[in-house]
């Protein structure tokens, strides 16, 4: 795509790798665009021009990435269709109307409640008494008392979040009218619970019997704070938006669905495995995909896996994602590795290293298909993986 940009703007496009962007060579003031990994919309200001607003649109179906996101993120408890994305094809205003769905599910029976652990000053003892706080700042007088109490309260974690979301979606360009409407609504009946600052660190949630019908909001929640930006950079430019980076999405959904299927066989499979050295003084560190170990602490390693959301051309995949699963392999002590794409021209192919005999295996997921087709295809791989490594 080729458009009028600032330079500025430009710039910081391609600083950010939000999409691949470079000057014109033959049109002064212009710049040409390619969208990469990242998917959403943002907005680029310049100081004494208007705001230029960028959308970028995956290229799988909407309701297919909310499927790879949410299976991600809860693998037991998420079902394709639980999302409504209506019939927004962008990601922010279907990420907007779909969260705000789910948060009117999760609090339409009421609020959360739970207790919070409290600091107060009181004219009457309530909970325990903080000692060294009253001598410190009380010097020996009898009241007010310095206490500490469990409070129940709607103060609760899992609503901090949903208002947090709801807080970020609302400063967001290109949340739809409507959804915007009912966000507003949905703050409003969080009103009392107590907004996050910039830069806090989000509260902690626990899964539990009790925030059951909270948890696939939790879940859009946290992906919402954990997607969106807003930078100020030199000279006065601001960078507001959301974005989803695929590859992460892909990554991460491919690993937790094999870490899933993997699980009738035994032995735990570790996501961005730590711990992986290619030399001998582990100066050298790596960090696979996935792997799969034995059982027990010091269960050797059964498989090594990386995806790749990226779809074979017509000179096939670039040979150095083959040099890595190599590296992988020989660090781990593995005779085979698995490199899991997107899509390819062939649902498999197969590699023998020369002189090592090493066997590298590339597979190709298609995203088109249903979830179902998509979960049994990632079983068969397990199933493939499994009778290799338990053999």
């Amino acid at each position: 795509m080729n458009r009028p940009l600032p330079d500025a703007v430009g710039r910081a496009l391609a600083a950010l790798r939000i999409v691949e962007a470079a000057p014109d060579p033959y049109v002064a003031g212009h710049w040409v665009l390619k969208a990469g990994s990242k998917v959403g919309a943002v907005s680029v200001t310049v100081p004494g021009a208007e705001p230029v607003t960028l959308r970028v649109t995956p290229k799988v179906p909407m309701a297919r990435l909310f499927f790879l996101l949410g299976y991600s993120l809860d693998p037991r408890g998420w079902r394709d269709g639980q999302v409504d994305v209506a019939e927004h094809h962008e990601v922010l205003p279907a990420l907007a109307h779909a969260f705000e769905r789910q948060v009117e599910r999760a609090i339409r029976a009421g609020l959360l409640q739970g207790y919070r652990e409290t600091e107060d000053t009181a004219l009457v003892v309530r909970g325990r008494i903080r000692e060294a706080e009253q001598v410190r700042r009380r010097f020996g007088a009898a009241l007010p008392v310095e206490v500490m109490y469990d409070e129940f309260t709607t103060d609760t974690p899992e609503n901090r979040l949903l208002r947090a979301a709801i807080e970020r979606l609302l400063r967001l360009p290109g949340v739809p009218r409507p959804v915007r409407a009912r966000l507003l609504h949905q703050r409003t009946r969080l009103a009392d619970v107590t907004p996050l600052v910039r830069g806090q660190r989000l509260p902690e949630w626990r899964p539990s019997r009790l925030n059951v019908r909270y948890q696939h909001a939790l879940h859009l929640a946290r992906a919402i704070l954990d997607g969106a930006s807003a930078e100020h950079r030199p000279g006065g430019l601001r960078i507001d938006g959301f974005l989803f980076d695929m590859n992460k999405v892909f990554e991460d959904f491919v690993c937790v669905a094999l870490r899933e299927a993997l699980r009738p066989y035994g032995g735990r499979g570790v996501l961005q495995a730590k711990g992986v050295t290619l030399d001998e003084d582990e100066r050298v560190r790596m960090r696979p995909d996935f792997v799969w170990y034995g059982d027990g602490n010091q269960g050797r390693p059964l498989a090594v896996i990386d995806a790749k959301y990226k779809t074979e051309k017509k000179d096939g995949y670039p040979g150095a994602d083959l040099y890595q699963m190599l590296a992988y392999c020989t660090a781990l002590g593995l005779p085979e590795g698995h490199l899991v794409y997107a899509k390819g021209n062939v649902p498999h192919a197969v590699h023998r290293v020369r002189e090592a005999g090493t066997v590298l295996h590339q597979h190709a997921l298609d995203l088109d298909q249903s979830p179902d087709s998509l979960l049994i295809e990632v079983t068969h791989l397990a199933e493939e993986m499994a009778a290799t490594a338990l053999a």
